[in-house]
């Protein structure tokens, strides 16, 4: 009994906080430089009618053009409230029938807009739709990684805290969303938990609502102020979304461009509230969608209108980006990192060598854990960043006076898990 207690004890230290709940997929990259293109559209499903189908029909052009590699949905993706179930024929009318064109015979990955959380939400989660119709994928938040793209969807439906208590005539499904504010808590933590791990060269988050938008709904502040600060923390480049019946471009001096694609369908002409100009780089109160070509060194996004014409088109390069951390500029606290090669090589391959030692242990590793992660947040935040240069690194790797790290911080508190969770077996077994 003892040995259970403890094995259950030990496998909390060890992933309590450091798994995530987000589905992940890997989307393969066919094409011999890694590059990928994608179409992204919004707002859409109205069963061919406000132009929908025109849109399509040019998706279907530039999507030949571009041989995509996939199609991303932003959510409201079926009008005006959402499927019934998942014999709604709707699906076939919005959907199946609608984007037929050969090039968008491709895998589509959806989100959940707030008119999809007015029909039956589980119904577009449901896998009959999919057996109905291969390309449809939908969840409510999820992680697709793609050669070296990471997109992070994102449910941003519950954030939106008039839904709740101002619903006006409208009934959402909540069902598996409430309580709120734990389900909110939760899909931050994992997200944040996700970029943090992520190695990949772009990171873009898709979501329904705007963060940063011109149209007509505003911005969403309950994801400025909940949201946003994960994204700028994590250094994510894209933010995309739909909501606003529009397409849109909003830069600034942050490293995350706001690109909005809402156009799919019925679109809000005239419609435009005041913003900044020299951030505004676009603005279309008409239908159309945005193609995406990424590439490891740039991404290149190009709106276009219901005849295939190029109404804007930005390219967005990315500089190598390492850090520089000097040892002698870390809290006293933090520079425990001079002792823990000593301790994870000297303790874990010398207690753990009797059962008494490996009890020991136990604290120390969760000890070493907790030093990880403070140490690695001061890493990040440390400010002393220029050339990749970490002026002391035996202090961190043992046995080389100079050494170049490229990434975030947190590769040092994955390397202390991955050496944890590798020693797992050995700890168990030595137990028993």
């Amino acid at each position: 009994m003892f040995s259970v207690r403890l094995i259950f004890l030990i496998l909390c230290i060890f992933f309590n906080g450091s798994l995530s709940k987000l589905e992940r997929l890997d989307h393969p990259v066919t094409k011999s430089d890694g590059s990928l293109n994608i179409l992204v559209v919004g707002d859409w499903g109205r069963q061919g009618g406000f132009n929908q189908s025109l849109v399509a029909h040019q998706m279907g052009i530039v999507g030949e053009q571009l041989d995509i590699d996939f199609v991303i949905s932003v959510g409201d993706n079926f009008y005006d409230d959402g499927l019934k179930g998942d014999t709604d024929p709707a699906f076939e009318a919005s959907f199946s029938h609608i984007y037929t064109h050969p090039s968008l015979q491709k895998q589509w990955y959806s989100v959940l807009g707030n008119h999809d959380y007015r029909g039956n939400v589980s119904a577009q989660l449901s896998h009959v739709l999919t057996q109905k119709d291969w390309r449809w994928f939908c969840r409510r938040s999820f992680v697709l990684c793609s050669g070296m793209v990471e997109f992070f969807f994102v449910d941003t439906n519950p954030f939106v805290e008039k839904y709740f208590t101002d619903p006006e005539d409208h009934t959402y499904d909540w069902s598996n969303v409430l309580p709120r504010d734990k389900y909110i808590s939760n899909l931050l933590h994992d997200l944040d938990l996700e970029m943090k791990k992520s190695r990949a060269t772009w990171k873009f988050v898709v979501g329904h609502h705007g963060i940063k938008t011109a149209g007509q709904h505003g911005v969403t502040q309950e994801l400025v102020d909940q949201l946003l600060p994960i994204l700028e923390e994590n250094k994510v480049d894209l933010y995309i979304n739909g909501h606003d019946h529009c397409l849109q471009h909003i830069g600034s001096d942050s490293e995350i461009q706001f690109l909005t694609s809402g156009g799919g369908s019925k679109a809000w002409r005239g419609v435009i509230l005041p913003w900044d100009p020299k951030e505004l780089k676009l603005y279309y109160d008409g239908q159309g969608f945005m193609s995406l070509h990424i590439t490891h060194s740039q991404t290149k996004f190009i709106y276009y209108d219901i005849s295939s014409n190029v109404l804007h088109q930005s390219t967005l390069s990315k500089k190598s980006k390492t850090f520089v951390y000097d040892s002698s500029k870390l809290p006293q606290s933090s520079r425990s990192l001079h002792r823990w090669r000593c301790k994870i090589g000297s303790q874990l391959e010398t207690q753990w060598k009797s059962i008494s030692g490996l009890r020991l242990s136990c604290g120390r590793i969760r000890r070493f854990k907790s030093e990880a992660r403070v140490c690695a947040r001061f890493l990040w935040s440390a400010g002393e960043v220029e050339d990749g240069r970490i002026n002391s690194g035996s202090a961190i790797f043992g046995g080389r006076s100079e050494s170049h790290f490229s990434g975030s911080g947190s590769d040092l508190v994955q390397s202390v898990h991955r050496l944890c969770l590798a020693s797992l077996p050995l700890l168990v077994w030595c137990v028993l």
